[in-house]
């Protein structure tokens, strides 16, 4: 592969770049007071609609999605560096440039197997950010990282589904725009394992549907991604042109959209492993203890330089599995996805931890974006399967090669 971005992706970057120094960076704290002053962690920040607005103008929207007819039209190569900028700002520049989980999922499952009236009602006012969406597979009360133990069900009545079940960490859905909900159930409990399950579309406010309570990340709203919510769905009826493509296409659905979820969680994971090690070099330069700046010591030393290495390792990982998607598709690509889904968070976490470490008190306050930084790393050990399912799907190809 070239490691050279082409002449439009450097483009993007500089001008994304400059997004982010002038306006992003300045608007943290901003947002930050202003959703604490609304008494609400999933409140809507002013600032917020402020950034949409002029990215938009700087036409910096939509960059994450290739078809053209949707996005940007940009590859998987072509985004990496502009997502990995992104993460250096990950609770407001995804969003401020329309690229944030789960939205960005939920389009590309709805511009790749949703009909034309489901684009038509739900795809144009996501791309167009004026509305959000969740994502509802989670289950409390199975092993959802087998997503084959689903439990919800999807009972086809007459010209409807009805849909009963109960869901948490349904990403999305405690932001106020929220409209629509994806759901995952199971239509055919009887069916082979993977084709017992189906998607459809339930509009928020359909009758029977009951969002229980926020769930919090380490105590953070993670609001980015539109908070994450328990919600009970008892007897909640919609149409059947609700379902999206086939029964008992879910669990292919799921997967395919969760491929490019991934490597866009670890494309923005890099760089919020390099804001990471940024503040922990100004840290150091800076800070004064026994005498000395603690860029004389050595122990910071040693956590400076094994975090550029990990943090370059990574990103060469999650470029080779850009390019990948690109040039073989994303089963081709499926060691690689799972390869980067297993190292990044875990180098990303290492970093910020160490940067926290560089930080002392201050490391681990709301002073600093670092705790909240760390949250977010630790969290997508999880989010998107497990470290342990990646590892051992993983494993068990690399032993077929040898069998």
């Amino acid at each position: 592969m070239d490691f050279q971005f082409d002449a439009r992706t450097e483009k993007l970057r500089a001008r994304l770049g400059t997004f982010l120094e002038e306006c992003v960076h300045p608007a943290e704290a901003v947002h930050a007071e202003q959703v604490a002053a609304a008494g609400d962690p999933w409140a809507r920040s002013p600032v917020l609609a402020e950034l949409k607005a002029e990215a938009r103008r700087r036409g910096l929207w939509n960059l994450f999605l290739p078809d053209p007819r949707y996005g940007a039209g940009l590859t998987n190569l072509q985004y990496a560096p502009l997502a990995e900028l992104t993460g250096r700002s990950p609770h407001l520049a995804p969003e401020a440039v329309n690229c944030a989980a789960p939205d960005t999922g939920n389009m590309e499952l709805l511009a790749e197997f949703g009909s034309e009236a489901q684009r038509d009602r739900w795809l144009k006012p996501l791309l167009e950010g004026e509305i959000r969406s969740a994502f509802c597979m989670t289950e409390p009360e199975v092993a959802s990282s087998d997503a084959t133990n689903i439990a919800t069900r999807i009972v086809r009545d007459g010209d409807s589904y009805v849909i009963d079940g109960r869901k948490w960490w349904s990403s999305g859905a405690m932001d106020p725009r929220c409209e629509i909900f994806i759901v995952m159930g199971k239509t055919d409990p009887g069916a082979d394992r993977h084709r017992q399950q189906s998607m459809i579309l339930v509009p928020r406010d359909t009758p029977g549907v009951t969002v229980r309570r926020g769930m919090t990340v380490f105590g953070y709203s993670d609001a980015p991604h539109g908070g994450h919510a328990e919600i009970d769905f008892t007897g909640v009826r919609v149409p059947a042109e609700n379902l999206v493509g086939a029964e008992g296409a879910g669990f292919a659905i799921a997967q395919a959209r969760l491929g490019p979820g991934r490597i866009h969680h670890c494309m923005r994971l890099v760089g919020m492993a390099e804001r990471a090690l940024e503040l922990l070099c100004r840290r150091a330069n800076q800070r004064i203890a026994f005498g000395r700046p603690l860029a004389e010591q050595g122990v910071v030393r040693e956590w400076i330089a094994e975090s550029r290495v990990r943090i370059e390792q990574a990103r060469l990982l999650v470029l080779k599995t850009a390019w990948l998607m690109d040039t073989v598709g994303n089963k081709g690509a499926h060691t690689e996805i799972q390869a980067i889904k297993i190292a990044t968070p875990a180098m990303a976490e290492w970093v910020i931890d160490k940067a926290i470490q560089g930080y002392g008190g201050a490391g681990v306050s709301q002073d600093t974006p670092l705790a909240g930084l760390w949250a977010q790393a630790r969290t997508l050990r999880l989010a998107d399967g497990p470290d342990e399912v990646h590892r051992s799907s993983l494993a068990k190809r690399e032993l077929r090669r040898w069998a």
